[in-house]
């Protein structure tokens, strides 16, 4: 199994190229088909980490392979697999996803236990099983969450639209979905019920958008809980098979994904993009300019000489980064089924007070975590033990607020000192002692354990605070005039800023960007091949 690029260093681009893409996650790649496969042209993708797929990517140790963000997608398979063909569209069709198990996600409260089963009918009965007496409550708050997927399609539509006809129709198709952005999740569910379990299980994958009831919008909630209510899958191959998917389709016509490439900031002549600086000096120029850097790292870093409208910059100075996270990578000698593990995701909370642990453990690191996040993607993948046989895999990730690492911002990778280390090795212990106690026949079997801290992330992805998610997903964040047309000619955002955090988010953002720089709507042509695809 290869890996997806070039080196930079090895394999300096060359030619013209008619678009640069900045960055490799899922949203540029998915930009970077799209413009390859409608219009024929030359995309130059250029990563800075040596690993292409952004969040999507996986890595390795001897005998084993964690994949870094991708744990489990919705909407790709079932009676509603309406991701599916924009994955067809990007990868012509390469892309195989394997089922999780009928309970994709299961919470603990406590000691208390809740299963997600897939299936809105079913969800909800269990829901009423766990809950009777609030039947009504689960009932609308069921419609709030489908009424929220409505309204979302015209809200991100309409970033991809000329700026001269979002003007026009701009306020309409924005109006019903910024509404319902403008309240927290807490809002939402107070209204809904005064039962605290009840909200606490609702709100049970806030991990997914890393950000508590009472901070998130109720719209990024309703995405992610509305995303999975049909079931979820693993990509075959892992994360990196996304990579693996887009690529042919980007080097079809003439692109290239180039890995080790550190962009400096965006070349910005007679008042539109032309091209990118290198962190060595080099200068690459095309005619099209995306960044699938982020909103914050676009204007703040790349755009020196070109500084955002006003409205926006200070619509993003209200606007938080997303939470940042630590996982621990596990690896054991043994295979999922020989030690009982599948793939079902495990949300563990000490109960049903999100706000209150969260709070607790923002001022005393050492009280108990207040979620740990378990997946096991050797189990979801059918494809890993060919690759790893007799081996198996989990991550164990919990919130890490970053002014508990803020301090060693600006060391070096793995030379960032004793006292750091230890911190580690601290919350390492912690985090197995969490996955022990759900899973204890793992207690001693621990072959490889290995922790991502939030200065990981910062790392690999240049994210200033180890955000995970790019900008927080608080009401402030969707009324940010973000568009995937910047105010420079020429330069366009992709990715999760320009919809919403995820795969599904990312990949979404792809097709906004690519719908706004060919002047014809890609979802559409996704939609159309996917028909013929059927035939």
């Amino acid at each position: 199994m290869s890996d997806v690029g070039v080196s930079y260093k090895q394999h300096p681009p060359s030619g013209a190229f008619d678009a640069i893409v900045i960055g490799s996650g899922i949203g540029g790649l998915a930009t970077a088909a799209a413009l390859s496969k409608l219009a024929g042209k030359r995309v130059l993708v250029l990563e800075r980490h040596y690993v292409a797929g952004g969040f999507t990517h996986a890595f390795r140790r001897p005998g084993y392979e964690w994949d870094v963000g991708v744990h489990y997608v919705g909407e790709v398979g079932g009676a509603h697999p309406n991701l599916k063909p924009f994955f067809d569209f990007v990868t012509d069709g390469a892309l195989q996803w394997a089922p999780l198990p009928d309970v994709y996600d299961r919470i603990f409260l406590g000691d208390r236990r809740f299963d997600l089963p897939s299936g809105t009918r079913r969800f909800a009965a269990a829901m009423k099983a766990y809950f009777p007496g609030e039947e009504q409550a689960i009932d609308r708050y069921l419609a709030l969450i489908r009424a929220c997927g409505r309204s979302g399609l015209p809200f991100f539509a309409e970033r991809a639209l000329p700026a001269s006809v979002a003007r026009v129709a701009g306020p309409a198709m924005r109006f019903a979905h910024l509404r319902r952005a403008s309240r927290t999740v807490s809002e939402v569910l107070d209204e809904l019920t005064p039962n605290a379990e009840l909200k606490a299980v609702l709100t049970g994958q806030y991990g997914d958008y890393g950000m508590p009831p009472s901070r998130a919008s109720f719209v990024i909630h309703a995405a992610v809980v509305g995303h999975y209510l049909g079931g979820a899958w693993f990509p075959v191959g892992g994360g990196p098979a996304i990579a693996r998917g887009i690529a042919p389709v980007i080097e079809a016509s003439k692109g290239s994904i180039v890995v080790g490439a550190d962009v400096a900031e965006v070349l910005v002549e007679g008042g539109r993009a032309v091209g990118v600086r290198m962190a060595d000096g080099r200068e690459l120029r095309a005619p099209i300019v995306v960044s699938d850097a982020g909103a914050r790292i676009t204007y703040d870093r790349l755009l020196p000489g070109a500084p955002a409208p006003t409205e926006l910059r200070e619509g993003l100075a209200r606007v938080a980064p997303s939470s940042a996270h630590a996982c621990l990578y596990v690896g054991l000698k043994e295979t999922d089924a020989a030690l009982g593990l599948e793939g079902t995701n495990l949300w563990i909370y000490p109960d049903e007070h999100h706000e209150a642990n969260i709070a607790r453990f923002a001022q005393d690191p050492e009280a108990p975590f207040p979620l740990v996040y378990i997946s096991f993607p050797s189990a979801k993948d059918p494809s890993f033990a060919a690759r790893h046989p007799g081996r198996a895999t989990i991550d164990v990730i919990t919130i890490a607020p970053w002014s508990q690492f803020a301090q060693w911002s600006g060391t070096k990778w793995k030379r960032r000192g004793a006292d750091y280390d230890a911190l580690k090795a601290r919350w390492s212990e912690r985090l197995l002692e969490v996955l022990y106690r759900h899973a204890p026949q793992l207690r001693g079997k621990v072959d490889h354990a290995e922790l991502s801290t939030p200065l990981t992330t910062q790392h690999f992805a240049a994210h200033p605070e180890g955000e995970i998610y790019g900008l927080d997903h608080s009401p402030a964040r969707f009324r940010l005039p973000i568009r995937a047309a910047t105010h420079v000619p020429g330069l366009y955002l992709t990715g999760s800023d320009v919809c919403t955090a995820g795969v599904a988010g990312a990949l979404f953002g792809g097709v906004i960007t690519s719908s706004a720089i060919l002047g014809r709507n890609v979802a559409f042509a996704a939609m159309r091949e996917s028909r013929q695809r059927a035939r």
